[in-house]
């Protein structure tokens, strides 16, 4: 890849149903309704509605604990401030005005758009450690963005950056993966978090055909991504 600063990184859709939408009836968000779907017998749709419900009226309090959140990594956190710095060295800033939390109607935890800022999913989050790996993982994006050339439609690029910001944002530490997601593999984990995550992500993209052209993507660039730790010295999270 080559430099640049220009480059467009995908867009991703958080517009969800109105509040006041039939769907979203705040009667259906209920303690019984609850424990009839941990049982298991909700209806088909039933949890995607409970929880729809449920975000739409906690968004206000979700996004207030999600700015706290965010303002206190831009201050505290070592990782978040130093990506803050390095993205601003190639001519980005990020800041709280434009690293915004919103509600997310899809299962995205966060995203990027040069001419918006970052996104951070409010709804998504299970607390302080967890937005820490959202947001850094972003700002290894908007590093990448500012640095390569990177293609949008180019899924090569794409998993390349999606490889170095599940390596460098923490979130597939071992801690994360051994208590969040039963992930005991010690050896082999971040390898393994790294590649389930970037295949993912290049799945889910128009241009992939499915998830063996997904995987086969994902091996074409890995061991040269996979060990670019720039701007970092080393994986520390």
């Amino acid at each position: 890849m080559t430099d640049s600063t220009n480059a467009s990184p995908p867009q991703r859709t958080t517009e969800g149903a109105s509040p006041n939408s039939p769907d979203l009836d705040p009667s259906f968000y209920t303690w019984s309704t609850l424990f009839t779907l941990l049982a298991g017998r909700g209806n088909p749709g039933d949890r995607e509605r409970y929880l729809q419900i449920r975000d739409t009226v906690n968004e206000e309090r979700d996004c207030k604990k999600c700015e706290d959140y965010r303002d206190y990594l831009l201050k505290y956190s070592p990782t978040v401030t130093f990506l803050q710095s390095e993205v601003a060295k190639l001519g980005g800033n990020l800041h709280a005005g434009n690293i915004h939390c919103k509600r997310c109607t899809e299962s995205h935890k966060g995203g990027i758009n040069p001419k918006v800022g970052v996104l951070l999913c409010s709804n998504h989050m299970k607390g302080r450690s967890h937005l820490e790996d959202t947001l850094s993982h972003e700002l290894v994006h908007a590093w990448d963005y500012l640095r390569f050339k990177i293609d949008e439609t180019n899924l090569r690029h794409q998993a390349c950056t999606e490889i170095r910001a599940s390596t460098l944002s923490g979130e597939c530490r071992f801690t994360r993966e051994f208590f969040g997601k039963s992930q005991f593999n010690i050896t082999q984990q971040l390898q393994e978090c790294v590649r389930r995550r970037a295949t993912l992500s290049i799945k889910a993209r128009p241009e992939c055909k499915d998830d063996v052209h997904a995987a086969k993507v994902v091996n074409e660039v890995w061991d040269s991504c996979f060990s670019d730790t720039r701007p970092f010295d080393e994986i520390y999270r």
